[in-house]
This record gives C-alpha cells, sequence and structure tokens, in this order.
C-alpha cells in the first residue's frame, strides 16, 4: 500500500504528498487538466507548444533551466490529448528551488515575440522530423481521423496540420494559457525525501498567492458509434516495409471494463508467449514483428494491432491471420494459466513503478486529477486482479468486430 496525504490550497491547488527517506531526493510533478482535446479544431498543437513554451521564462525567472541545474536537479515535460505533465528532481535540501521555479512559470509566463518564435521554430521542426520524414511517422494524422469523426481526439497531440503552428499568434497562445494553466486546474504531486509539514508549508508560501482563473466548461462531442468497418491505404517512399494498422473503439481509462481491454491486449502481444508472437512471429512467420496496446485515453478511446509482415507475405494474409487470432479469442475462454501470467506481470510492473518516487509522483498526480481520487493507485492491482476469462471473452465478442474496425494498409512505394 503506498501511504499518501493530500492537502487544498484555497485557490483549488491539491496537493499529493508520499513520503520515501530512502534516497536524497525530491520530486514535484505538476499535472495541468488540459491536452490537446482542449483545443479548437482551427489551432490544434497549442498544449504541445506549451509544453516548450513553460521552459522558456516565467515573469521573474529567464530561464528556468539555469537556477534548477545549479541546485542540482532536472526536468522535463509531457503532452498528450488528455493532460499535460511537467516534472523534476532536485537534492531535498535544495527543495525550495523546486517549488519557486513551479510556481513563478504557474504564476505567469513572460509572453514575447522572440520567445514564441523560437519555441515555434523548435515545435515546427519536431513536427516535420518526427511525423513528416520519419518512416511511419504520418499514422496518428491517418488514423485518428479515421477512427474520429467529431471528437478532438481526431488530431494527434502535435498538431492536425503544421500551419497551425505556424500561424498561432501571441494573443491566441496567451489566451490559450490562462483558460487553462492555473493552479484551480492542477495537482501537484511531491514525493521523495520530504515531510507533509514541509510539503504543506512550501506549497503554501509559493503557491498559494497564485490567483485561481476561469477555467471554461470542457464540452466535447460524443463520438458516435462506428457501424461499418473503415478502410485506408496509402503510399510512401520513406517507409522500409509494408505494415499494417487495425484500432477498434473501446472505452474510457476509467470505466469498469478497460481492465479488461488492456488484459486483452496483453494476451495478444505483451512478451514471447504471448499469442501474437508465439503464433504469427515464431511458428508461422507471418510477421517480423505484432503489437497491440491500449490508448489508455480518458474519453473513450482504442485497441490497436500494428505489424509488420515478414518478407513474401502480403498485407491481405497479415490481416487474415491477425482475424484468425481474434476469433480463437471469441470462441474460447483464455486459460487461467495464461491470465494468471498476464495479471502477475502487471502486478510486477506496477509494484515496481511505484517504488521510484518519481513515477509515484506521476501516478499520484494522474489519479488525484483524472480520477478523483490518489489513492486509486492502490486500487489498480485489484482490480486487474478481479477480471475473469468471461469478462476477457465478452469484451472481445462485443468490440473486435469489423463494424467496430478501422484498418490502415501502409505501403512501401516501390
Amino acid at each position: 500500500m503506498i501511504d499518501y496525504r493530500t492537502y487544498t490550497l484555497e485557490n483549488g491547488l491539491r496537493l499529493v504528498h508520499s513520503a520515501d527517506y530512502s534516497t536524497q531526493m525530491v520530486a514535484l510533478d505538476v499535472l495541468y487538466n488540459v491536452g490537446a482535446r482542449d483545443e479548437d479544431a482551427d489551432h490544434t498543437g497549442f498544449a504541445h507548444l506549451f509544453e516548450h513554451l513553460m521552459f522558456g521564462g516565467s515573469q521573474h525567472i529567464a530561464n528556468f533551466d539555469d537556477p534548477l541545474q545549479l541546485a542540482g536537479g532536472e526536468s522535463n515535460a509531457w503532452t498528450n490529448n488528455d493532460v499535460t505533465n511537467y516534472y523534476l528532481t532536485v537534492p531535498h535540501q535544495n527543495v525550495e528551488t523546486a517549488f519557486w521555479l513551479e510556481s513563478d512559470r504557474m504564476l505567469g509566463l513572460d509572453f514575447s515575440i522572440r520567445s514564441l518564435e523560437v519555441q515555434r521554430q523548435v515545435v515546427m521542426e519536431e513536427f516535420k522530423q518526427r511525423n513528416l520524414n520519419q518512416p511511419y511517422g504520418d499514422l496518428g494524422h491517418l488514423l485518428r481521423p479515421l477512427a474520429y469523426r467529431v471528437h478532438p481526439y481526431r488530431w494527434p497531440t502535435i498538431g492536425k496540420e503544421l500551419s497551425h503552428i505556424a500561424n498561432a499568434t501571441l494573443w491566441d497562445v496567451e489566451n490559450f494559457y490562462n483558460c487553462h494553466y492555473a493552479p484551480n486546474n492542477a495537482v501537484l504531486a511531491v514525493t521523495g525525501h520530504i515531510s507533509f509539514d514541509t510539503a504543506v508549508r512550501l506549497a503554501e508560501k509559493w503557491f498559494a498567492p497564485i490567483p485561481p482563473r476561469t477555467i471554461p466548461p470542457r464540452k466535447l462531442p460524443a463520438e458516435p458509434r462506428q457501424t461499418a468497418e473503415r478502410r485506408l491505404e496509402v503510399e510512401r517512399r520513406s517507409v522500409p516495409i509494408d505494415a499494417l494498422f487495425m484500432a477498434f473503439h473501446m472505452c474510457g481509462r476509467f470505466h469498469p471494463d478497460f481492465c479488461a481491454y488492456d488484459i486483452v491486449s496483453d494476451v495478444l502481444s505483451n512478451g514471447r508467449s504471448s499469442r501474437f508472437v508465439r503464433h504469427l512471429v515464431n511458428e508461422r512467420k507471418l510477421f517480423s514483428s505484432i503489437d497491440a496496446y491500449v490508448m489508455g485515453s480518458l474519453n473513450p478511446g482504442l485497441l490497436q494491432i500494428s505489424g509488420k509482415p515478414a518478407e513474401g507475405v502480403t498485407l491481405q494474409e497479415a490481416e487474415a491471420a491477425i482475424w484468425e487470432e481474434l476469433r480463437e479469442l471469441k470462441e474460447n475462454l483464455v486459460s487461467e494459466e495464461e491470465l494468471e501470467k498476464v495479471k502477475n506481470k502487471f502486478e510486477s510492473n506496477e509494484l515496481f513503478g511505484n517504488m521510484n518516487y518519481q513515477q509515484l509522483a506521476y501516478n499520484l498526480a494522474f489519479f488525484e486529477l483524472a480520477g478523483g481520487n490518489a489513492g486509486m493507485v492502490n486500487e489498480e492491482v485489484p482490480r486487474y486482479r478481479s477480471i475473469t476469462a468471461g469478462q476477457l471473452q465478452s469484451i472481445v465478442r462485443r468490440a473486435i468486430d469489423r463494424s467496430n474496425c478501422c484498418i490502415i494498409y501502409y505501403h512501401a512505394q516501390k
């Protein structure tokens, strides 16, 4: 069991704390309740742009990294379609530096044309390198709009079009910041070599003076149920071999069925003894590599399958083999031994992950922000343990269907 305590400041900022005196370090994780799903369809990529802008300097600190590195710390950040996460570690003797830095960029960024231009160029170059020039890099721009017609999951975190970032104005980005980056729209998780009383004292000192902001209500359109198979074929010069991508609509992260979907993906492809690897890679030699995974998104997401056929195997043959494996899951219960193996692996990964004070900081912040209760960190293993073979079969029979499937044939141009 993870021991933790919570505290809420008057401005709405929620603090979650867990002490770990086996380390001399402290982790601060600030999780903002904003992601690519909160963007306007004509102004995408802003949440990711802010991941970079937040390191460009705040009202009282010209450069975020310099004082942190002088204090022996390091930091990073990431964004997805649901949330934006900023995290840092620092020796416990210098922990107040971390509170000072994180609070100042929550208080107010140093918005300037120069800072915007610098980070705009960085993001645009990342867009080109990862999504335009990298093999299969445009998959998100192909699969998401194929699977989603109205929900903002239909564009990737990097943005729908390069022009949206290229044309972003200073007013656009400042308005996006003021709508989302506020104490009442965030969770601060503090873990490591620090007491609860110290964490509360420093949070009150540095974050309490930040006024709350008016957060616009989130009004996301519900994605209509898919009723017919959707297909797309593309051809690219930049890819070495053909690839097959399949996606099935599924529930969101905190739906009661989520754990069952996740276990299904692990039964199919997690490890050498998983079904896809055993049957399609090692025995039948149909794939050089294949994987199955869930998005884990807060709103209804996707269970995805991606594979690269072995030499001489067509995409049609590869797809047919996948449907055979899925049919087997529909018709026969997963054995107790196979199910127990997957559960054991999940439990092991979960327990070892939470032993890392930095990973624990994020997990506590995530469950507090997205689930409404940091204590859910202690409920994950029991939730997965409770899933039965019958539940898995029910999920597969309901969701793994051609009418619920999006398929992309990704051809290497000859």
